[in-house]
């Protein structure tokens, strides 16, 4: 069969991982966006941002990229669960044919 690169267990392992990684990461793109107080450990804040003529639109700055990297590494998640619905896809329809 063209195409099958993996098994069913990997190809359901891989669409399970790839969901929660998801969810995952829209969650935390959402929270970085919305500058949520909680996560200012993730942010790469140095003492440079500090010197700053304003810092909070600085903070705010590198709130709103860490949070746009978690929304890419997202999709990034969304290929790789289609990639893996595919081989799910392909290895049940090898079941099905007569050899």
């Amino acid at each position: 069969m063209r195409g099958l690169i993996c098994g069913p267990k990997l190809a359901a392992c891989g669409i399970v991982l790839s969901l929660w990684g998801i969810i995952m990461l829209t969650m935390l793109g959402i929270f970085f966006t919305t500058h949520s107080a909680g996560l200012i450990e993730d942010v790469p804040v140095t003492e440079d941002d500090m010197k700053d003529d304003n810092p909070p639109q600085k903070i705010y700055a590198l709130y709103e990229k860490v949070g746009t990297n978690c929304f890419i590494a997202a999709a990034i998640y969304v290929l790789f669960g289609a990639f893996s619905c595919c081989q799910m896809k392909l290895i049940k329809k090898r079941e099905y044919l007569v050899h």
